[in-house]
């Protein structure tokens, strides 16, 4: 330390005690907890910060932030002493899986796929790389200074780092360029299987070679010596493969791999912390490094340095002895009066099988010997009750199956539809309105139907619509449908109206040209001899008489005349004339 050394104050040294023993643990929901390892307590509770699964958690090494990234594409920055959000911006288009922040903590490396250095100062993207085919596992520094000297160090540029990505079987190493053309990997590791943890000495001397443990899937550890000195085009193969085996003497011959779950450096870089066997139980081993030769294989007896207990399952069943004395109760439906039969021994079990003569039972005598009321079970007519309707229609709704659908709301019966509607659980109310709207737009045929549906839903659920809140948007179509259609009805009303009267006067008409003509001439014709004078004065009767049916024959066709008009001008609606206008055209 360059500077003199100021004293802290106790709250400061309390302080940073705390922040050295927490454990931040992101969950599947979003949230991270932060944990104290020396109380053995859940501390505090980051919430607010992710909508999905959190990949990532990385502790800043200066102050107490905290970094993470989440499936919902973000990166937050947490503040952990007020448990809230510092900062929140998107890092990715996909989900962000890992994290990793640069030694002097000025710079914060994300990937998804692609990969991503951002400055945390400004929250913008320094450089971009490449990255993987699959999501990013581990993403990790492996030098803290550049290794050319002679230029001014900035804090990133001349770095490298590693990433290993699941189901790819390279780990890459990335180089931090002043210029921003480069983006792909300058050289990379081969592995066996896929990375599952990778730990590294980093390289503070330029001579000084890169050490790397990789712990694959498969249980190998591989271990890797690299001067990291620029581009390398071929992969480069691990220097020593380290696997643990179980000696395999006693009855068993043959060895049996035991996976290695973990591998860290030790501070002195010459040894090893191997993690292996069981994940809930695992052995910590430490081991010194020899990697002169290409492989080792550590045999290690796990059962007796471990031996976990497990409880072997209750496979016997123990039948209960029944005596003459006590009943039984057998569970089934109610009415069934059984008696159970104790099983007698020495007996041999009666076969299953029928002799020739025999004739099988019919189910309707074998529920009359279990004494179950065969009217019950049979329905009626074999239709469908309401209690099944209305099941079929929760089916059909949730299902959206339009058959089973139009075999239920095709029903004409009323007292069915009501039950079927009173019946229905409460959830199902809103899917069956939008499903009745639908269909109310479709044929008018189907629509008649629908409209007792709508009709019994309204009166039997209304008390239930009435607490929805967002009752008016979810009603909006159909009110719109109904209000459409109520316009048109008083237009119909008058069209048909009128047509009735044009039908019933065509009607009328026809039935007065059918009526068949009265045959006029006399059957019988008596002549009686008269003067001259009784002749001319009959005569002149006849004429007077013929004369006014002339007249009354006139005034009826003037009548019909008029008539006929007012009709016509009744359709053509000139009949809101002014009473001046009428009495002239009269």
């Amino acid at each position: 330390q360059d500077g003199p050394q100021r004293k802290k104050r106790k709250s400061e040294v309390g302080e940073v005690d705390k922040q050295l023993d927490i454990l931040a643990i992101g969950t599947a929901v979003g949230s991270i907890l932060l944990y104290s390892t020396v109380k053995g307590e859940l501390q505090s509770k980051l919430d607010g910060g992710h909508d999905s699964r959190v990949n990532c958690v990385r502790w800043h090494q200066d102050n107490c932030c905290l970094y993470s990234c989440s499936d919902d594409k973000h990166i937050v920055e947490w503040n952990t002493q007020t448990c809230k959000v510092k900062c929140k911006w998107k890092g990715d288009t996909s989900s962000v899986s890992c994290l990793c922040i640069s030694p002097d903590g000025k710079m914060l490396l994300s990937a998804g796929r692609t990969i991503k250095l951002w400055d945390l100062e400004t929250k913008e993207v320094y450089r971009h790389f490449t990255g993987h085919a699959s999501s990013v596992s581990s993403l990790m520094f492996t030098t803290v200074k550049p290794m050319n000297e002679s230029k001014p160090f900035d804090g990133i540029t001349g770095l490298y780092f590693l990433s290993g990505a699941i189901h790819d079987r390279l780990l890459s190493v990335w180089y931090i360029r002043s210029d921003r053309k480069e983006k792909n990997a300058v050289m990379s590791f081969t592995v066996t299987d896929e990375p599952t943890f990778v730990d590294l000495t980093v390289s503070e001397v330029k001579e000084e070679p890169v050490k790397l443990a990789v712990v694959c899937r498969d249980g190998q550890l591989h271990l890797f010596e690299h001067i990291l000195n620029g581009y390398c085009k071929k992969p480069l193969t691990s220097n020593c493969t380290i696997q643990i085996a179980t000696p395999g003497n006693d009855g068993d011959s043959t060895p049996k791999p035991v996976p290695i779950l973990a591998a860290a450096f030790c501070t002195d870089k010459q040894s090893l912390l191997l993690v292996y066997g069981n994940t809930l139980q695992p052995i910590i081993e430490k081991v010194s490094l020899n990697t002169s030769e290409s492989h080792i294989c550590l045999v290690r007896d796990i059962q007796k340095v471990l031996s976990l207990k497990t409880d072997a399952a209750l496979t016997k069943v123990k039948t209960p002895v029944v005596n003459s004395d006590t009943k039984v109760l057998v569970p089934g439906i109610p009415g069934h009066s059984t008696a159970v039969k104790t099983p007698a021994s020495g007996k041999e079990k009666k076969k299953n099988k029928r002799k020739p003569g025999e004739t099988e039972e019919s189910i309707e005598e074998r529920l009359g010997a279990l004494d179950i009321d065969v009217s019950k079970v049979k329905t009626p007519g074999g239709l469908p009750q309401t209690d099944s309707f209305a099941v079929l229609l929760v089916q059909g709704l949730e299902s959206n199956d339009a058959e089973i659908l139009n075999k239920v709301l095709n029903t004409r019966k009323e007292n069915i539809v009501k039950n079927t509607v009173a019946r229905m659980p409460i959830h199902a109310v809103i899917p069956l309105l939008h499903e009745l709207t639908k269909r109310l737009q479709g044929n008018p045929y189907s629509a008649s139907v629908m409209v007792r549906w709508l009709k019994s839903v309204f009166t039997l659920h209304a008390s239930y619509l009435s607490t929805l809140p967002d009752l008016i948007p979810q009603l909006g179509m159909l009110y719109q449908l109904m209000e459409s259609r109520v316009k048109t009805l008083q237009k119909l009303s008058r069209l048909h109206g009128r047509l009735f009267i044009l039908v019933t006067q065509v009607a009328a008409s026809q039935t007065v040209q059918d009526v068949p003509e009265v045959n006029q001439t006399a059957k019988l014709v008596y002549e009686d001899d008269s003067s001259e004078e009784e002749g001319s004065d009959d005569e002149m009767i006849a004429d007077k008489d013929s004369d006014e049916n002339w007249d009354e024959d006139e005034e009826k066709e003037e009548q019909s005349d008029e008539q006929d008009m007012t009709v016509e001008k009744e359709i053509n609606g000139d009949s809101d004339l002014e009473p001046e206008n009428e009495s002239e055209e009269e």
